[in-house]
């Protein structure tokens, strides 16, 4: 399963990639970021609720708010909605969770490093019957998180679907 951020619940939302950026860019000018990054846990809160699970994000967003204050850049603020996603996703479904970070290689330059990634996500799923892998992003020779354009997620699923060789694969919005 590859999921993407939460995108819209209704017409005048804000999907949670866009709030992501918008937290982040505040974090970057210097100014208080915690009321935004606050809404965007208590949204994943929301969801993690409503699916009646027992799990909490806390840490995973201390780091990301210590991550903000360093800034560690915008692939990596955006990225975060489909790797918290994922966690949530795995949980639900009782899958285990790979980081694409682990999985998914850009050559120093940000170009999508095919051989690396199809050789290493490849080995990574062998023997692993069902794993939740997030979209949209990946990591550099330098370790720096990197992202693909938007609608990201598509190209990792066909991505995973390729190292994993399925029969099918399926895009569902």
């Amino acid at each position: 399963v590859v999921p993407s951020a939460p995108g819209k619940r209704f017409s005048e939302d804000i999907k949670v990639t866009d709030m992501l950026y918008d937290c982040y860019r505040a974090a970057e000018s210097g100014k208080d970021f915690s009321k935004k990054l606050q809404k965007i846990q208590a949204r994943y809160q929301e969801i993690i609720s409503g699916l009646k699970l027992e799990l909490s994000l806390d840490e995973e967003f201390e780091l990301i708010a210590r991550n903000f204050k360093e800034q560690a850049g915008e692939d990596y603020a955006a990225s975060r909605g489909e790797y918290l996603n994922g966690i949530v996703m795995a949980n639900y479904l009782d899958m285990e969770f790979i980081d694409a970070a682990e999985v998914i290689f850009f050559d120093e330059n940000g170009n999508f490093d095919e051989a690396k990634t199809d050789k290493c996500l490849s080995e990574r799923l062998e023997g692993v019957e069902f794993a939740v892998i997030p979209g949209f992003y990946g990591k550099r020779a330098d370790g720096v998180i990197n992202t693909f354009s938007r609608g990201g997620s598509d190209i990792t699923g066909s991505i995973v679907a390729k190292a994993c060789k399925a029969d099918l694969y399926e895009n569902w919005t």
